[in-house]
């Protein structure tokens, strides 16, 4: 993976642009000290070389009725490339996983869910979640308040 060496406008731009993806050109050259021209151009060439893979909002949940957040540990039975595969695919496919990351350690996996309520969770873990083969441990862990989110 190539990287690139980034100046402190670029960085700046970054952190704006992280703050606040609506943020237009005119208020980020503003706050780098450049006009809106070279600004634009930094944007484009920080999406060109990847550094910036998208825009996205976020989202309030609590307001949509989505109460509480659990993070799942699972680890599985085997190792096999076809059961990690089999086990990713599925989880790609519950709209109640938002992140899921392959870590290392005692577990294999870590999970983060977003569910209505505490029902909700069981209902997840014993219609879906124990429907994926060759689990062999899942433990949960609750959010009780979020302190920072990216």
């Amino acid at each position: 993976m190539e990287k690139y060496s980034l100046d402190p406008i670029d960085q700046t731009i970054l952190q704006l642009l992280q703050q606040d993806a609506k943020m237009g050109t005119k208020e980020i050259a503003a706050r780098v000290g450049l006009t809106q021209t070279p600004t634009f151009e930094r944007i484009k060439r920080l999406e060109r070389w990847g550094v910036i893979k998208k825009y996205s909002i976020q989202i309030d949940r609590k307001k949509l009725g989505v109460e509480l957040g659990v993070f799942c540990l699972v680890s599985l039975k085997n190792h096999s490339i076809e059961t990690l595969k089999t086990f990713e695919d599925a989880i790609r496919e519950f709209d109640e996983v938002s992140n899921c990351y392959y870590i290392a350690g005692t577990f294999d996996y870590s999970l983060y869910i977003e569910v209505k309520d505490m029902e909700e969770y069981q209902r997840f873990l014993t219609l879906k979640l124990a429907s994926i083969s060759n689990i062999a441990q899942v433990q949960s862990a609750f959010v009780m308040n979020t302190i920072k989110e990216a």
